[in-house]
């Protein structure tokens, strides 16, 4: 077993225009401050990084190594949750998700996508030059608009979504398996791969490419109602990093899992800061433990009531505490007592 790493944090929700949220030497000391180890850095914030130099430049990727370690500090993974979505977009959602794209490629959907594959492309060599063998991202989506069956869907549309989806991603992952680096999709409400059932679907189109990973995030769970514990139990082996994110369900006789348009102040399902929602952390750092994760324990504020600075500061304490240092020695052994294969075979009773 292994002692996860951290606690770390997804600099994304905190980056801003105003001090000390608007540099990377400034954000990292201010995390730092706060008791995190680690940094997730997103890709497309030329604010913190810039992700076409990082893949070119050792020199670069070296210097912000070195910024962040004047901090404290190490860069955990990459995100690029914003060009991955981009890889697939149904054209219901084209004109929401034209803001992530470059202004260049904005209003073409061919030019864009053709843009996002490439971002991951970089993503892979930069994360090869900083020494990182992992990227968190979105998947994107094109059968999301038809998740529920009303007309009922015609016969093959989502395989064809799906075969679509695994043709633009597997020559992104082939990439990435070349820089020795795993894709860890966040199964995500919104995303074509939201829970087992499809990323499952996903990763058979693919022939079960070995770079296909997970990124776990209860929270997202949580809101579909999903058994995001047995979760781990049947994709430990795929889950590679970890967003640490609350979470709370709470249905009434108007509403339930789909919130009823409602803003997320009035949803049944919201999310919280860590500590405030109904997830079970302590189960799901156990079972990590257990399965012998090896990554970070990453906090992703997101709550819809507290301050994010406020989140910051007890998140970093609230994943440094459920951490398990785990033993490297039975809680029994003080009893154990000296044998051998002939003392075993009389203890069975077999001369």
């Amino acid at each position: 077993m292994r002692t996860l790493l951290g606690p770390a944090v997804f600099l994304a929700q905190f980056a801003g225009d105003a001090p000390p949220f608007n540099s990377l030497p400034t954000i990292a000391r201010w995390a730092a401050d706060l008791g995190f180890k680690g940094v997730q850095v997103p890709s497309w914030d030329t604010r913190l990084f810039d992700l076409r130099k990082a893949a070119e430049s050792n020199a670069y990727c070296d210097e912000i190594k070195g910024t962040l370690a004047e901090a404290g500090l190490v860069l955990t993974e990459l995100s690029t949750h914003l060009q991955g979505q981009l890889v697939a977009v149904h054209p219901a959602y084209g004109q929401l998700f034209e803001g992530f794209a470059a202004p260049e490629v904005r209003g073409n959907p061919a030019r864009r996508g053709e843009w996002a594959a490439e971002q991951l492309r970089l993503a892979a060599h930069a994360s090869r030059r900083l020494g990182l063998s992992r990227q968190a991202t979105f998947s994107g989506a094109l059968a999301w608009p038809y998740l529920y069956p009303w007309p009922q869907r015609p016969p093959g549309l989502i395989e064809t979504a799906f075969s679509e989806m695994a043709r633009r991603w597997r020559p992104i992952l082939d990439v990435c398996d070349e820089a020795g680096v795993d894709v860890c999709f966040e199964l995500h409400p919104g995303e074509d791969l939201h829970d087992g059932e499809t990323f499952d679907m996903f990763l058979d189109w693919l022939g079960g490419h070995h770079r296909c990973k997970i990124l776990y995030d209860p929270s997202h769970f949580m809101l579909q109602q999903l058994d995001y514990l047995s979760f781990i139990d049947l994709y430990h082996e795929r889950i590679k990093m970890f967003h640490v994110k609350d979470a709370e369900f709470n249905p009434t006789g108007r509403q339930g899992v789909y919130g009823g348009y409602q803003p997320w102040l009035k949803r049944a399902g919201r999310f919280r800061s860590l500590g405030d929602g109904q997830i079970d952390f302590a189960a799901i750092f156990s079972k990590l433990a257990e399965y012998d994760f090896d990554g970070w324990a990453v906090l992703e504020w997101e709550c819809c009531l507290k301050h994010p600075e406020d989140g910051a500061r007890e998140g970093a304490a609230f994943i440094r505490d459920h951490i398990i240092r785990v033993t490297d020695r039975a809680f029994d052994d003080f009893a154990a007592g000296g044998t051998d294969e002939g003392a075993n075979r009389r203890i069975l009773g077999l001369g």
